[in-house]
């Protein structure tokens, strides 16, 4: 069952990706995920949404590496081999990307996660700071031809006012 965001957003998905069913996707507190059609080697590239509230004073850099150390947990040679702050101070965001090796249905891949956080004010308590995490997981082989889709997806990004479309 997806976990819901801190804050409503919206987005595109990029075209050919297909939303992943909640039953077919095991990734606990996932508010969202979509899957790659074309899978290479038995692994679907994927991305995934979720977030949450910060404790006050907790930097993006902060976050990201505790995503690291949880992804340690499960995974083999986990590697930072980029990572970027951007944004402004109103609107912090950090990105970086990780090559690990972990294994699914079986076989082991060599994987790499680009992930994207992004901190958006609260829409209800203007004080508070939500943050999101994007990120795409893909085989090594096939992360650079997605790469420009999660890109493209992680620009459609928005808060979601309820202004509709």
């Amino acid at each position: 069952m997806p976990t819901a965001l801190p804050v409503p957003i919206e987005f595109h998905l990029p075209e050919g990706w297909l939303p992943a069913r909640p039953e077919g996707f095991d990734a606990p507190g996932v508010a969202f995920a979509a899957v790659h059609p074309q899978p290479d080697a038995g692994f679907a590239a994927n991305i995934t949404v979720d977030g949450g509230f910060p404790k006050d004073g907790v930097t993006l850099a902060e976050i990201a590496d505790a995503s690291v150390e949880r992804l340690r947990e499960f995974a083999e040679s986990v590697v930072v081999v980029h990572r970027r702050e951007a944004g402004s101070a109103d609107a912090p965001a950090l990105a970086q990307r990780l090559s690990f090796s972990a294994e699914a249905d079986g076989i082991r891949h060599e994987l790499v996660q680009s992930q994207a956080y992004l901190s958006l004010v609260d829409t209800e308590d203007p004080h508070k700071r939500a943050m999101i995490r994007l990120a795409l997981t893909a085989t090594a082989a096939q992360h650079d031809s997605v790469l420009g889709d999660f890109q493209a997806f992680v620009r459609s990004v928005r808060p979601d006012t309820g202004a509709g479309s």
